[in-house]
């Protein structure tokens, strides 16, 4: 072999720095040319699942609401029936008893008063709010005091 024989044509050449095989920088490919990778078969999986888990949230979530709604009637009516029965202990009339609980009741209450001997029993019953297709519940509840001196 002859040293004057050029030796750069059997040789690769020499990347440039605008050259994405230049060594001084790395290439970087878009993120909108990269191939996509599967990561196994589960692709639909999610999908399925959220469309199942979502309309049970949401009927669970308007279950608890509705729940929500009877106990506050409850607590509306033990409130009236409590307060009607110390208006109708300390000897109010008839008709103050009755404001009283149906100011406290919630809508469309319904109030009875009946007296035993020394005692005063107010009853007070009323329908919760309906949901949908969740029904309204009756809810009654009754206060019992004793005749003031």
């Amino acid at each position: 072999m002859r040293c004057s024989e050029d030796i750069t044509a059997s040789t690769v050449p020499i990347a440039s720095p605008g050259d994405p095989r230049h060594h001084g920088s790395r290439s970087r490919v878009p993120p909108s040319r990269r191939p996509r990778r599967r990561e196994g078969r589960d692709g639909g999986y999610v999908t399925a699942e959220t469309a199942l888990v979502v309309p049970t949230l949401v009927l669970l979530m308007g279950v608890l609401l509705w729940a929500t709604g009877a106990a506050v009637t409850a607590l509306q009516c033990s409130d009236a029936a409590r307060a009607a029965a110390r208006a109708a202990a300390r000897g109010e009339s008839e008709e103050t008893v009755r404001g009283t609980a149906l100011a406290l009741a919630p809508q469309g209450a319904e109030v009875t008063r009946t007296r035993d001997d020394a005692l005063h029993r107010v009853r007070v019953t009323a329908r919760t709010p309906t949901a949908g297709p969740l029904p309204a519940v009756r809810v009654a509840t009754e206060a019992v005091a004793h005749v003031e001196p």
